[in-house]
């Protein structure tokens, strides 16, 4: 039975894909809310962006890290999830170019914020479990030098996952209108598997653990210290535990995220599944709008410096001297 041209994506063209149904009071809510995530996400990563740019205080080790991965979020938020919202109605208007493209920032995104995980963790558990030796292992020379082959790595690792939807970006599609990113090659689906979540997963899970004894054996050693010395190491060491409180919420939420999509990504490789996965899939894009959310209620400095943003303080000669912290 023939398809309504009114039900087609492109009435003109015979093997047009179907519209996907939706109610209009559905349609408007789930437009209104996936469109409300999109701007907080590029609105709330740029200012991330901007504070530790601007600010010279903010150039800290722990902060590039997070300059990195508010950078690989304001990338979900401006190339990831308009493109999501378009394709809603189960109609893709975009061309095969921006199709092959699309698959290619996916799993560029992805795994840029699995390698920021890692080295979070990485920077936490040098800071906590080894703190006499962290300014000298935790350099910010190094630390750009880790972000800078994070993303070299991660941008070869999408041209690889990406290269036959960037040279054949219809490959899949079962009618025109559509766009499907699949990984026919069952190798690789369980190589990008292990890189980009079951490795990196382990890798975080046992430095937090660690994380979290050291910590544990550190409050406890604080309050037998009573000296003025002893006070001020203290108060050092809490800043850094505070850090790995907020850092470890954010990696928690992360986790969370994520779980869902990769479940489902073995579900359907497996065909146990014929779901779309596009609730999955934002989920693990709305961590991208969390992160800096999290930030505007842990970090003290990231209020700050959003009210000297809105008030333009930022724009006075000298702003970047700014005490913020």
């Amino acid at each position: 039975m023939e398809t309504p041209e009114d039900e087609r994506c492109f009435p003109l063209i015979n093997n047009s894909c179907k519209k996907t149904r939706h109610s209009d009071p559905e349609a408007s809510l789930t437009f209104t809310v996936l469109s409300t995530i999109t701007v907080l996400t590029v609105l709330l990563n740029l200012l991330v962006i901007i504070a530790i740019s601007h600010y010279r205080q903010l150039h800290s080790c722990t902060n590039l890290l997070l300059l990195s991965l508010a950078i690989s979020d304001l990338l979900v938020g401006v190339l990831e999830m308009p493109v999501e919202i378009l394709f809603y109605r189960g109609c893709w208007f975009l061309g095969s170019f921006v199709c092959g493209m699309y698959g290619f920032v996916s799993f560029l995104v992805i795994s840029v914020s699995v390698g920021n995980m890692v080295m979070i963790s990485i920077d936490r558990y040098i800071a906590i479990c080894e703190p006499l030796f962290y300014p000298t292992k935790v350099t910010l020379k190094r630390v750009q030098a880790c972000i800078i082959l994070c993303w070299l790595f991660s941008t070869v690792h999408a041209i690889w996952m990406s290269r036959e939807f960037i040279q054949q970006p219809d490959m899949y599609n079962s009618c025109y209108g559509e766009c499907v990113i699949l990984l026919a090659n069952e190798t690789e689906a369980a190589f990008d598997l292990v890189v980009t979540f079951i490795a990196p997963i382990g890798v975080i899970t046992v430095l937090y653990l660690r994380v979290f004894a050291a910590a544990v054996t550190q409050a406890r050693a604080m309050h037998s210290q009573v000296t003025s010395k002893s006070v001020q190491c203290s108060r050092a060491k809490k800043s850094e535990l505070k850090a790995a409180r907020t850092l470890g919420v954010v990696i928690v939420m992360f986790i969370i995220c994520s779980c869902p999509y990769y479940i489902f990504t073995l579900l359907l490789d497996s065909g146990l599944t014929d779901s779309s996965g596009a609730a999955e899939l934002w989920l693990i894009y709305f961590n991208s709008c969390v992160n800096p959310i999290i930030y505007a209620f842990c970090y003290p400095w990231f209020r700050r410096a959003t009210k000297h943003i809105f008030t333009l303080k930022i724009l006075q000669p000298g702003s970047s001297e700014m005490n913020v912290l």
